[in-house]
């Protein structure tokens, strides 16, 4: 069994091989890929090792130490925390060989193309279509709020392939080639004035049967694990005291004391509490997937992720008074990531309204929590055996 100091050894070998200051960043990532030292916890050959995911913080602090260059996990975020776990647990080996490798290294950016205008919330409803024709096939429909649509190489996608069947049977996932033919990315511009995210047209996409993730119609089955990663991903990220949101909020109040109230104070301490709260909760959460897949609690971090950001945003807006009210730059551009804490006040109060919905709206997430988690009884239902193409739309 590799222990720490073997990953250590491990590591301090690969920056021997390949010194940081005099490697190309594209090929320290592919050699760190190759030395399984990407995802520790992911198999021999495909980024790692076999041991368990809380080794993974040996090998950052040493990469760290040594200034070694990161795969710039925002901007392929998407293929990180979404992409990459359900490859790796529904894949062909094929698959995996072919998409774990440049994925990780960030040489291709993944996105999603889950949501519909008529199913966001009620995800299983959707209605894009994929019909057999030999050994493709072939897509048509329209998916939305597609971040990174506009950068993507693949996306993982979700289509009904047979409509006699329930809503949540007749679903298959595919691998969908976002530079193919009849892929259409349209930019949505935002409150924030950016086209962060995208609507997808798809009319008469070919999906080779080789890129389909799963067996035909468990595709529900499949998503079920992008989205508990998804959560765990965007509610359960590792920061430090005082990291994302509440960050900016105490460095205001230390820096400008004619701001503070009495009022503000009271207000901060209780979110500043909650905040770091939030964060061991998610380094607990962290710790808890060393022994298998996220669960249903992933939603309950992504739930307080959503909270938090939008009152210490508010928070922020008011604690800066007039300068609060100021906006920088409404110029529409198609961004690469989302950088909530370099940027200005204004963006990060905009910005955050988005929180409770993208990721599973915050209303759908109760509901996990109080069904999975709680243990409630679930919210009656009256199309759970109707077959989809008979449901009223």
């Amino acid at each position: 069994m590799t222990d720490a100091a073997e990953l250590r050894t491990r590591t301090r070998e690969l920056l021997a091989a390949h010194p940081p200051a005099g490697t190309e960043p594209l090929d320290f990532l592919k050699a760190r890929f190759d030395a399984g030292l990407a995802w520790v916890h992911y198999p021999v050959g495909l980024g790692g090792l076999d041991v368990p995911r809380s080794l993974q913080a040996v090998v950052d602090a040493e990469l760290a130490a040594a200034g070694a260059p990161d795969n710039d996990p925002r901007r392929i975020g998407i293929g990180l925390g979404m992409a990459a776990p359900t490859v790796l647990r529904y894949g062909t080996e094929e698959q995996k060989r072919r998409f774990l490798r440049p994925l990780w290294v960030g040489e291709e950016v993944w996105c999603q193309l889950f949501s519909e205008p008529g199913a966001g919330s009620d995800l299983a409803a959707l209605g894009t279509r994929a019909v057999r024709d030999g050994d493709d096939w072939v897509v048509d429909g329209q998916k939305v709020w597609t971040s990174s649509a506009h950068l993507a190489r693949w996306a993982i996608l979700i289509a009904r392939t047979d409509p006699g069947l329930p809503k949540h049977q007749g679903i298959s996932y595919f691998i969908c080639d976002m530079t193919g033919p009849g892929v259409e990315v349209r930019p949505l511009r935002q409150i924030t004035g950016e086209a962060e995210f995208n609507e997808v047209f798809l009319t008469g996409v070919r999906i080779p049967d080789a890129h389909r993730l799963g067996e035909i119609g468990e595709g529900w089955k499949v998503a079920q694990t992008t989205l508990m990663n998804e959560r765990v991903s965007i509610g359960g990220m590792r920061i430090p005291r005082e990291g994302g949101m509440i960050g900016p909020v105490a460095r205001a109040w230390r820096d400008r004391p004619e701001l503070r109230t009495h009022d503000l104070h009271q207000r901060l301490l209780t979110l500043w509490v909650e905040a770091e709260v939030a964060r061991l909760t998610g380094e607990r959460l962290r710790q808890q997937l060393v022994a298998g897949q996220p669960g249903p609690e992933g939603s309950g971090m992504k739930l307080a992720f959503a909270r938090l950001n939008q009152e210490i945003s508010g928070l922020e807006v008011e604690l800066l008074d007039q300068d609060g009210l100021l906006y920088s730059d409404w110029t529409m551009r198609r961004p690469e990531l989302v950088d909530f804490t370099g940027r200005d006040a204004g963006y990060r109060y905009l910005r955050s309204k988005g929180n409770s919905i993208e990721g599973g709206t915050s209303e759908v997430l109760l509901n996990i929590v109080a069904e999975r988690v709680l243990g409630l009884p679930a919210e009656p239902r009256n199309d759970k055996d109707v077959a989809w193409k008979d449901l009223a739309r």
